[in-house]
């Protein structure tokens, strides 16, 4: 049985706020991402790896919202996103920590770190949300 919350979306208020938190997070890296490939004719390997992980993320963060209200059903989901997530903050922090690289470049490594934060305490909830009540504080025989 699926525990809900009595909000129709199914998602404890944490996931709900911490997910809608990483989609706009993803939207906006994506869409200053693709504002700085339509500038340039060289791109480099690391933008491209971030557009791909913002818009895999606006993608499949819409699924999490319903398959959400499965105890554990996303751990998995929210495990690979955030070491996805963590790459891209490690090559924001390469490419644009520096005082030229303007403000979009800043907002990108900020809603980057954003985006990594939540997806991190989504795993710790959803370890503990998922596998409450499942411990043993003995030995089955």
């Amino acid at each position: 049985m699926a525990r809900t919350n009595g909000s129709g979306f199914g998602l404890p208020p944490f996931f709900l706020i911490s997910n809608a938190l990483i989609w706009i997070s993803a939207v906006i890296v994506m869409g200053i991402i693709s504002y700085f490939i339509s500038l340039n004719n060289y791109v480099s390997g690391h933008i491209i790896y971030e557009e791909v992980i913002s818009v895999l993320t606006v993608a499949f963060f819409l699924v999490s919202f319903i398959i959400g209200s499965y105890p554990g059903s996303i751990l998995i989901f929210n495990v690979i996103f955030s070491y996805l997530w963590l790459v891209a903050v490690v090559f924001t922090a390469e490419d644009w920590s520096s005082d030229y690289a303007g403000e979009l470049a800043h907002t990108v490594e900020a809603f980057s770190f954003i985006a990594f934060f939540f997806l991190f305490f989504n795993v710790i909830f959803d370890w503990h949300y998922g596998f409450r009540g499942h411990v043993r504080s003995t030995s089955a025989v």
